[in-house]
């Protein structure tokens, strides 16, 4: 049976924390500190808004070093190596056309142009049309999508403008009008055929056109046009999915290559390029392309929603690797 206390009895105090008595001898101070939700909410907020900026940055930050050595040719910063030549050397001596078949605006303007409004609309159809998610600090799926396709495209021809400057600075080819532009012969030089001619001063008062004609390998022109077409070519392989017409893609593709290959061509036809700078920037462009559409852009990267069943069938024509709406 319970002992029942007597009403005399004492009961002893309850033990307290020596913390607890400790934080309620503060002044002000309170044994539970309630936390708001909303300046929680605030304060990550906060961190978001600021982890987006750094990472904006970065971004910027990367495309800025990889432009440097383009600028540092466009601004004449650095002159190209001074390469000489040899005595009754026929490759030289073409004449200096003052006109071109594709000028450097209506290449630059025109490969942007094209390649960046065909991403813009495709990317923006996709997030109307088509069942698109995006893990990415940015929240507005349009913003996101266009500036990870687009971003990843102006990056790749910062890339290969820059290797393109870097080799025309670094081995100082003569292009093919360059006697021409002189306005010197081999018999005005009395040279021997076939004797190393280190230098020549050539008889033109402007010192710039001099220097750009020491810039021949290699083309620009082919390098810039293969890889804004190529990289078009490999987006329209990626995002045109309609099935409606077989033909469509495969001939806008070929009509694409088919312009590349003539603004290349025509730098040969023009006495600006030799062919094998022309090659040589074919080359360059391709790769620059293949490397930034399958490394660095995410056109082909699936994600968890192309899996399922209802958007890829096992009887589709289509690649794996390619999204469909």
């Amino acid at each position: 049976m319970q002992k029942k206390l007597s009403p005399n009895a004492r009961v002893p105090p309850p033990r307290r924390d020596p913390e607890l008595q400790q934080r309620l001898s503060e002044p002000g101070g309170s044994p539970l500190k309630e936390t708001d939700p909303g300046q929680e909410r605030d304060g990550a907020a906060g961190e978001a808004r600021a982890k987006r900026r750094m990472l904006v940055g970065l971004d910027l930050m990367c495309l800025f070093v990889v432009s440097i050595p383009f600028f540092a040719c466009e601004l004449k910063a650095v002159t190209p190596y001074h390469r000489g030549f040899f005595c009754g050397d026929p490759s030289i001596t073409y004449p200096h056309l003052k006109t071109e078949s594709i000028p450097d605006s209506l290449l630059i303007g025109g490969g942007i142009a094209i390649t960046g409004l065909a991403i813009a609309l495709g990317e923006c159809y996709r997030v109307r049309f088509c069942d698109v998610y995006s893990r990415a600090f940015v929240r507005n799926l349009y913003v996101s999508s266009l500036y990870k396709e687009l971003g990843s495209f102006l990056f790749g021809c910062c890339v290969g403008q820059s290797l393109t400057n870097i080799a025309k600075l670094s081995v100082g080819r003569l292009r093919p009008h360059f006697l021409s532009l002189c306005n010197v012969t081999y018999a005005s030089l009395n040279c021997m055929l076939g004797t190393y001619v280190p230098s020549v001063v050539c008889r033109l008062t402007d010192p710039r056109e001099v220097e750009e004609a020491r810039k021949s390998f290699f083309s620009g022109h082919a390098s810039f046009a293969m890889y804004t077409m190529l990289y078009l070519t490999f987006y329209l392989q990626a995002r045109l999915t309609w099935r409606g017409a077989r033909l469509l893609r495969p001939v806008l593709q070929f009509l694409l290559v088919l312009l590349a290959l003539y603004t290349g061509l025509s730098r040969v036809s023009d006495y600006r390029h030799h062919p094998t700078d022309v090659l040589a920037g074919f080359l360059q462009g391709a790769l620059t392309a293949y490397w930034v559409v399958f490394h660095i852009s995410s056109m082909f990267k699936m994600s968890c929603a192309d899996l399922s069943p209802i958007t890829v069938s096992l009887e589709s024509p289509l690649s794996s690797q390619q999204t469909v709406c």
